[in-house]
């Protein structure tokens, strides 16, 4: 019995030593993607292109700590530019109709926020009670935690967070688009560190038999950018 005691004691134990809480695991994804560090950094400029139906648009993109954001994405000729001065956001979007700039939607907002490198989503997510750990899975044959976040409007996203290296592999988002429901798979790798910031330099988004992939071709850290750069002119 005493034996018995001691195995199944051991075997607690462990499980507790193996066990990880989701702070554990957000702190270490915070580690892991250099985000503790992010603060100390001013500014970080992306050349990338997004690709889609044989289709190349460019796209140019900038940040300045702590929420300042622009992205501008060249399509037939025209510009697309979503833009964030720390206090407004405003959106031009030719391909709706109409050039003159329009002020976001607090969804829209929230999104740009979410592509804010200077802004640890995930970390406020927890930090707000939208976390749930839903147990482990795989993606492409590695281990993964499987991390539930809930979102404004009864939307849901699953992080698929890889195990050994705290990186995301995967998320599934449910997202409605244009009152259409759809399930939207993101699928972030090549991530390379550049001056010290972590990005995935390619990341394939597959959404209703779509697929979209945006590759970053350059990333510089702590160039000059002004703050008219991010003004509606």
């Amino acid at each position: 019995m005493k034996k018995l005691f001691l195995a199944v004691s051991f075997l607690i134990a462990v499980a507790a030593l193996n066990a990880q809480s989701l702070e554990d695991i957000i702190g270490k994804y915070t580690v892991a993607n250099k985000l503790d560090k992010i603060s100390n950094f001013k500014t970080i400029r992306i050349s990338a292109k997004t690709s889609m139906m044989g289709m190349d648009m460019p796209m140019e993109i900038w940040m300045k700590n702590p929420n300042k954001f622009k992205s501008v994405t060249s399509f037939n000729g025209q510009d697309i530019i979503q833009v964030f001065d720390g206090e407004k956001g405003y959106m031009v979007n030719p391909m709706a109709g109409s050039a003159e700039p329009v002020e976001m939607t607090a969804d829209q907002l929230k999104d740009v926020a979410k592509s804010n490198i200077f802004n640890n989503y995930v970390a406020q997510y927890l930090k707000d009670g939208k976390l749930t750990l839903e147990g482990e899975d795989n993606v492409n044959g590695k281990p993964v935690f499987k991390i539930k976040t809930t979102l404004d409007g009864g939307n849901s996203a699953i992080m698929f967070i890889d195990k050994s290296t705290y990186l995301i592999l995967k998320t599934v988002a449910d997202v409605n688009q244009g009152g259409m429901a759809m399930s939207m798979e993101s699928f972030p790798s090549e991530y390379t560190e550049t001056n010290g910031i972590l990005l995935p330099m390619k990341t394939t988004i597959s959404a209703s038999g779509m697929e979209i992939v945006t590759t970053f071709t350059k990333v510089e850290v702590d160039v000059p950018i002004e703050d008219s750069v991010f003004k509606i002119k």
